[in-house]
């Protein structure tokens, strides 16, 4: 006995709704997600109960700033990498070749030694000659 076979239907799935759906979401997350972008790093300088305050007649300084991780920061701006030739090309493109501006590198109490060691070896080599640690005054406890 033969059974006649039932002709398959094909099973289409609409995708348009599934498609408007998706973008629905990812609009949602796009508006409602919020892009900050720190520009500073933040450094908790290590003590000293001696020293001199730097004068405030200087109009243009260099800062190198080195965060807790390592991350260099030239008068404010974030550099790429954290390797001695980018330091020393930042160093070169911001003093304009000038090597008698007066250079700070203020490190957070936790960075690496080497970091600091880095910084110091960039304005050696450029020929930095007036080089100053910063860093913050004690408190003297009774």
């Amino acid at each position: 006995m033969k059974f006649r076979r039932k002709p398959r239907e094909t099973v289409d799935i609409n995708l348009a709704s599934l498609i408007d759906v998706v973008f629905i979401l990812l609009l949602f997350f796009v508006v409602t997600t919020t892009f900050t972008r720190e520009t500073q790093l933040r450094v908790e300088l290590p003590e000293a109960v001696t020293g001199t305050p730097a004068p405030d007649s200087e109009l243009k300084r260099l800062d190198i700033t080195i965060s807790a991780d390592g991350v260099y920061s030239l008068n404010n701006h974030l550099l790429p990498k954290a390797d001695l030739v980018t330091l020393m090309d930042a160093l070169q493109k911001e003093s304009a070749g000038d090597t008698q501006l007066p250079l700070s590198i203020s490190a957070d109490g936790k960075t690496p030694h080497q970091s600091v060691v880095t910084a110091m070896d960039a304005a050696g080599k450029l020929g930095f000659s007036q080089l100053r640690m910063t860093t913050v005054e004690a408190q003297v406890s009774p």
